[in-house]
């Protein structure tokens, strides 16, 4: 079986993976909601952090804890723990980001029978003066909270966990360097596998997968077929079968920018005497979602440094239904491009329902972009 197999075995049997791991190590299992969670902590209390994700179909428990208007990921998220999907996991957390999130966290914490839950409080003005020491005070917090349920955590064990973490970053930015290439040596769904799998899995097994990946793929006999250059950014996005109904249309994802994507590997921990000095700066300084995104608008150049360095020919502005973080960002990030010359096109997504509009949708813009790029 090739790395990229493995990978994409983990992300379709995730809930099997975190249960073998538990049952093999005897370790605890931490579920987590937003990527601002700073999992280098759990790892370093010997605690294996996995995002929780949905279910990808239609469901009707959340409706009573959580309000319909509310974005269908999110509503997803907490219908697989009142399903009992996720009863393996010791405990929950989350970091204050989009409303509709911490709403799914707290009626988690309420209805869904867990020894362990915590909010892990995120500054909101990552450019405060004040905001990294509140991020260290907060960091501590939430590393005593941990060891409570866990095991001490020490100043050695922290700094082996950032160089995991740090190295698995690494990894799949030298695999998102072989996404500038011509003609392509992985899709974007695959890529998306590849950072999907690195929130499910122990850190070290996913690196040396990583490894093995870089090494399969100048060898790999069926690599993507040509077509435009796409750039996919906006709200979370876990459901693979959408990124492939994109590049069936023709399409070629090259790169995304939204959290369980690039943005959830981009910057690495720096080297510093004080490990939660060090994770406090990457938090902060990493690549912003909307909610973040506030005051200096960094998101934007961000975006456009992107579009630049893997030769985008158009963006496709996806939207879960009832976002509002990016409801109200992608008017600006479309205003923007206009300005810049780069077709883009919106499309609202419901991982919950049928999907299939996604792949004609995506061909009737990339109809679009062969008119205006001739």
């Amino acid at each position: 079986m090739t790395a990229m197999d493995q990978l994409l075995q983990v992300v379709e049997n995730h809930h099997e993976y975190a249960r073998k791991w538990k049952a093999r190590t005897g370790g605890k299992v931490l579920g987590y909601f937003c990527t601002y969670v700073p999992e280098e902590l759990a790892y370093a209390a010997g605690i294996l952090p996995v995002r929780i994700l949905g279910g990808l179909e239609p469901q009707d428990v959340a409706e009573a804890y959580i309000p319909g208007m509310y974005c269908p990921f999110c509503r997803d998220c907490l219908a697989q723990g009142l399903l009992g999907k996720y009863e393996y996991v010791d405990g929950v957390a989350s970091a204050k980001s989009c409303l509709h999130i911490a709403q799914a966290y707290r009626a988690w914490a309420d209805h869904v029978p867990n020894a362990y839950h915590y909010f892990f409080n995120m500054p909101s003005l990552l450019d405060h003066p004040l905001a990294k020491g509140f991020m260290r005070r907060e960091l501590l917090a939430f590393q005593e909270s941990l060891e409570k349920l866990a095991a001490p955590v020490s100043d050695a064990a922290l700094k082996k966990a950032i160089e995991v973490y740090n190295t698995d970053r690494r990894l799949l930015r030298r695999l998102y360097e072989l996404r500038k290439s011509h003609p392509l040596l992985i899709s974007g769904a695959e890529a998306a596998a590849a950072v999907l799998s690195s929130m499910l899995m122990d850190k070290a097994e996913h690196a040396a997968l990583l490894a093995r990946l870089l090494d399969e793929l100048p060898q790999r006999p069926d690599r993507p077929k040509p077509g435009a250059r796409l750039m996919v950014l906006g709200s979370e996005i876990h459901d693979l079968e959408l990124l492939r109904l994109m590049e069936a249309a023709g399409a070629n994802i090259v790169i995304e920018d939204y959290c369980m994507g690039s943005r959830y590997f981009w910057n690495e921990v720096p080297s510093l005497s004080d490990n939660l000095e060090a994770i406090a700066r990457r938090y902060l300084e990493r690549p912003r979602c909307p909610i973040k995104d506030v005051l200096e608008r960094k998101r934007f150049d961000h975006i456009l440094d992107l579009i630049q360095e893997y030769e985008v020919q158009g963006v496709l502005l996806t939207q879960q239904k009832f976002c509002d973080p990016h409801e109200f960002d992608i008017p600006s990030i479309a205003a923007l491009l206009r300005d810049k010359g780069i077709p883009n096109y919106f499309i609202e997504v419901d991982v919950t329902q049928a999907r299939g509009a996604v792949g004609t949708r995506t061909e009737a813009f990339l109809e679009t972009l062969s008119l205006e790029i001739g």
